[in-house]
């Protein structure tokens, strides 16, 4: 039942509303839940449905539940139900495009999402989505998934978190079967592994992975994966490995703006079906803009905090709340376009020269270590820089990091331009 309910709400209802839940006892149909006293009444008012949901799920489609008391016993004892189904190749139910708000930094790999969806093995394959946790990797990928069981039933889709790749692989190693596992992974027509940046260095693994890729594209097959970094910033990953990744269409998911946040506060509350003040989905969307999780996360600790107090939630318990229990993350020392000014009056230039498509050694020069700078004092992306940068590519952007990298190495006195150019952004006013 608790692998159940996982796929009815989101992750941070489950941890603090359901998590807590314990399975009392069964009496004939009827299953009893108990419930810690502190949330005992709004887990029945709010979550019925979804615990009935699952209960027949798992048990059987004319069970009933109760939310009983912490100190409950059952009159008889009788065993404990358990559900035969097991989770490694479970989609989630609720990630689905529907429920993908989408916005500026999230629209391109939305639409790529739904063309593989649509026509999968012919759209882009492979498709890499990629991006910081939190901003709706995993949902796309499931709802790639629950879109294709829904609309072609026929094909099989499978989708692993890659430690799960791993793991089966190391099982089926060491008992020298590999048949179980080639037909876990390579006789399926969607492929959809989840954060694989955490194949790095695992050289037998990744060799595996990389001929699971080839058999599976040969034949058609498509495959979606997602990891925190594009392809080229992989870099103890197996080249080969990485520019297979890099072969298909490679999209990113970026922060959400504020009025992106505030939609997504919007839709959370509705599927919560919680009534609640504009004006606190507004004051939280300010206040957190790091990804969706931590977004969703404000959300029902301002809730959840309110209701254990018998109190309304409002923007001022949001205020006071939030900045205690998550205080405002260390915000960027400079933005792109300050660090383009102070750069370029460094290396005595305009702000426009060095933006401009200007190949001159001594204007790209500057031009690179303002990209170095801009990557390692704000907290935007490698696309995000490069349109700060007149509308480069994150490839530009990253090709110039890994060469003033080097650079500072070899060259002192451009050590000691960047460390001064540094501190002169770190400490303005």
């Amino acid at each position: 039942m608790r692998t159940e309910l996982r796929t009815e709400v989101a992750d941070f209802t489950f941890h603090i509303w359901l998590d807590p839940l314990e399975l009392a006892g069964v009496q004939g149909t009827v299953l009893f839940v108990r419930a810690p006293d502190h949330i005992r009444t709004w887990v029945r008012d709010r979550y019925s449905e979804h615990l009935l949901g699952a209960v027949r799920r798992a048990f059987r489609p004319d069970a009933a539940v109760e939310v009983v008391a912490a100190d409950w016993q059952p009159d008889t004892e009788a065993p404990l139900p358990t559900s035969g189904r097991g989770d490694s190749q479970q989609l989630i139910a609720k990630y689905t495009f529907e429920q993908f708000v989408i916005g500026q930094g999230n629209r391109f790999a939305h639409a790529a999402a739904l063309a593989v969806a649509e026509q999968p093995g012919h759209a882009y394959n492979p498709l890499f989505i990629h991006g910081r946790p939190g901003l709706g990797k995993t949902h796309l990928l499931h709802a790639i998934g629950n879109y294709i069981c829904r609309h072609e039933a026929g094909l099989r889709v499978r989708y692993a978190p890659v430690e799960e790749f791993t793991t089966e692989f190391v099982r089926a190693v060491q008992a020298r079967d590999m048949t179980a596992f080639k037909e876990s992974f390579r006789a399926v027509d969607v492929l959809l592994l989840d954060d694989v940046q955490f194949l790095a260095e695992k050289v037998r693994t990744e060799e595996e992975l990389f001929h699971t890729f080839n058999a599976l594209r040969d034949s058609g097959k498509q495959l979606v994966m997602t990891s925190d970094r594009s392809p080229d910033e992989l870099e103890d990953l197996e080249e080969r490995l990485g520019e297979r990744f890099g072969s298909g269409l490679v999209v990113s998911l970026e922060r959400p703006d504020l009025q992106v946040r505030k939609a997504i506060l919007e839709k959370r509350a509705r599927l919560d079906d919680i009534h609640l003040d504009p004006a606190l989905l507004e004051e939280i969307a300010a206040r957190v803009s790091t990804s969706v999780r931590a977004l969703e996360a404000a959300l029902i600790q301002v809730v959840a905090y309110a209701s254990l107090r018998d109190e309304p939630p409002t923007p001022e318990l949001a205020r006071r709340l939030l900045k205690r229990l998550a205080p405002p993350s260390i915000t960027d020392p400079c933005s792109v376009s300050t660090i383009v000014q102070a750069a370029a009056a460094a290396f005595d230039l305009t702000p426009e020269q060095l933006l401009a498509r200007d190949r001159r050694p001594a204007v790209s020069r500057a031009r690179k270590v303002a990209m170095y700078l801009a990557r390692e004092l704000t907290s935007q992306s490698l696309p995000e820089i490069g349109r700060g940068f007149g509308g480069r590519d994150h490839s530009t952007v990253l090709s110039a990091v890994r060469s003033v990298d080097a650079e500072v190495h070899r060259d002192p006195e451009l050590a000691m331009k960047v460390e001064s150019l540094r501190k002169s952004l770190v400490t303005a006013p």
